[in-house]
């Protein structure tokens, strides 16, 4: 059951510096392959023939209709290219109009100031005028109207002067795969997604977990933002502190500027979405491909920031290709924000083939059958395994030849985690540590980022009792696995016996359930996604999760699955060319690797 520390040090260093040849079934290694790199159905069919995967027709089916769209993104991507050359030339010359509307207006203001007796008995009379109208209205009068009534007015000027925003060209419909846990979904899109490279020039690829605190960082940001410049609701902005307008005339130009920008951010998720979701930073013209992995509808906030970014990204001609354990009308079983949920589905459908791999088969166990069985995962928490685990930290730590320290990694919002011990790209933590504090993915992302190799002591078998930990640990596993970190376990049970309970009672109870939701009443759980203060400003203290008993037994077989592949060498081999680690410069490290296998080889 488990092999000697030794020898499991040996093959890590063997592992992590071979530069042969490597197929993996799972998606980030095809990254690093070239533009021409065949199709997702070609490479599907490829890793069949050398026997890397079984043959299952619903994965051939899902492969071939990614290679069918991946042929229409290639026309796709020109006409996109097109179009945004459009778009630029419109969007400059709509601001030069809009700016020339004003200069105008703000002529007419100065000239109001300074036209003689006639022009002051004029506005004299306008203004008793608006008096004797309005006298009986002006409690009733919204603020900001006027200011609402002149934007309008002016868009509509600019709109008969520049002409509509022009229409981006139809994009393919891309695709939304769902089915169980270990079916092949994740790899079927992560083979389309690196065969897009060299074709389609935006391309994201985001995990559920990270998009949600990454959507919620940038809101927060956005919201900081407005709260600075309204602090500075008394300066001018260059362009305008240089006009040859009194004072007055400028501060009202300042005002037209501040509100058109307030009109504009009203709805926040529009925003967040032209500007992060699809980075144009590097003004890349062209089509634009999002790949999203495990899209659920855990809480309100899921709902809603979902529709809204997805919603605004599939409207200006993103390809959405997404997998998920559900249906799209199974996805919001609990009924939150119905109407919007309602909505972001219809366009779901009108811009996505809905597919269903139907396998009922978890290939991650397959491919393990045939492997070394949990070569990093040691079990029961007895001496003998506390010995192989300790001495494998101390084998690896001592070959990379670098000193043990105490370490902060910078976290989402501004904060930082202490990494108690780690050396060289490798942490060691326990259980306790991870999950029995108030941390969650924003920190687990951190983590994985910076550590290579991962080593958790003490882990429990999951009960009721410690449900919030284990809820922790399934968001651990996810970002480990999603960054292809190494995982060496200290545990108390085997991985197919870590979820099924102790004698405090099973760890996934219907009646518990629903007592416990019951007793919550409008209080929702506790956050388990993004704890902790993202600081002032008005955004978000976190996601909060509000998990139904179906999402949690999805979670829990997802988490047996992926530790069960994290401890397969098809697995392991690829942790040195996928991790994020491995793709930072490192001299020191790379230097003692080098060493340490010269003298592995000679021993």
């Amino acid at each position: 059951m488990r092999t000697r520390a030794s020898s499991i040090a040996s093959s890590f260093f063997s592992t992590t510096l071979s530069r042969r040849t490597f197929i993996h079934h799972r998606i980030n290694v095809l990254r690093f392959y070239s533009h021409t790199r065949p199709g997702p159905l070609t490479q599907y069919k490829n890793l069949v023939e050398q026997g890397k995967l079984q043959h299952d027709p619903y994965q051939e089916r899902v492969a071939s209709e990614l290679e069918k769209l991946l042929w229409r993104l290639e026309e796709y991507e020109k006409d996109m290219e097109e179009y945004h050359v459009n778009l630029a030339n419109w969007e400059k010359s709509r601001e030069n109009e809009r700016r020339r509307l004003l200069m105008e207006e703000a002529k007419v203001k100065q000239q109001g100031g300074k036209g003689g007796i006639w022009t002051s008995v004029n506005k004299h009379r306008s203004e008793l005028l608006q008096r004797w109208t309005f006298r009986k209205k002006n409690e009733n009068v919204e603020p900001g109207v006027g200011k609402w009534v002149s934007y309008l007015n002016r868009e509509r000027k600019l709109d008969s002067f520049t002409g509509r925003r022009p229409t981006a060209p139809p994009a393919p419909k891309g695709l939304y795969i769902y089915g169980n846990v270990g079916s092949g979904k994740t790899m079927l899109m992560d083979m389309f997604y690196s065969a897009t490279e060299g074709i389609v020039k935006n391309r994201r690829r985001h995990h559920f977990n990270e998009a949600m605190l990454k959507i919620n960082e940038h809101m927060h940001k956005i919201w900081k933002n407005q709260v600075e410049e309204k602090s500075l609701q008394s300066t001018f902005s260059g362009w305008i502190m240089n006009l040859p307008f009194d004072t007055k005339v400028k501060e009202w130009l300042a005002a037209e500027e501040r509100y058109k920008q307030e009109v504009q951010m009203k709805n926040i998720l529009p925003a967040v979405a032209d500007e992060f979701l699809v980075d144009r930073q590097l003004d890349q013209r062209g089509a634009s491909i999002l790949c999203f992995d495990e899209i659920q509808t855990v809480d309100v906030f899921a709902i809603v920031a979902l529709s809204g970014i997805l919603s605004r990204l599939l409207s200006t001609g993103t390809v959405l290709v997404a997998t998920s354990n559900r249906a799209p009308n199974e996805l919001n079983q609990d009924g939150m924000q119905r109407e919007i949920f309602l909505k972001f589905i219809a366009k779901l459908k009108n811009h996505c083939e809905i597919v269903l791999i139907g396998s009922e088969i978890d290939y991650r166990r397959l491919i393990a059958q045939n492997s070394i069985n949990q070569v990093h995962y040691f079990w029961p928490l007895n001496s003998i395994a506390a010995k192989e685990f300790e001495k494998l930290w101390c084998e690896l730590t001592n070959q990379l030849g670098g000193e043990v320290t105490t370490d902060n990694v910078p976290v989402m919002f501004g904060r930082t985690l202490e990494v108690p011990k780690s050396c060289e790209g490798v942490a060691r933590f326990t259980f306790e540590y991870l999950c029995g504090r108030p941390v969650g993915a924003a920190d687990y992302i951190a983590v994985a980022e910076n550590y290579h190799t991962v080593f958790i002591s003490d882990i429990p078998m999951m009960s009721m009792r410690i449900r919030d930990k284990a809820r922790r640990f399934i968001t651990l596993i996810d970002e480990l696995y999603n960054h292809h970190c190494r995982l060496c376990c200290l545990s108390a049970s085997s991985i197919d016996e870590l979820f099924q309970g102790t004698e405090e009672g099973t760890l996934f109870d219907l009646e518990s359930f629903q007592f416990e939701t019951e007793t919550e009443g409008a209080k929702l759980r506790t956050n388990v996604l993004a704890e902790g203060n993202v600081g002032s400003g008005g955004a978000p203290t976190g996601i909060i999760s509000m998990l139904s008993g179906q999402e949690e037994m999805f979670a829990f077989r997802r988490a047996v699955s992926r530790l069960i592949e994290m401890q397969t060498p098809l697995y392991l081999e690829g942790v040195h060319i996928l991790h994020p680690y491995f793709r930072r410069p490192h001299q020191k490290f790379q230097n003692n690797c080098v060493s340490t296998l010269q003298s592995l080889s000679s021993s």
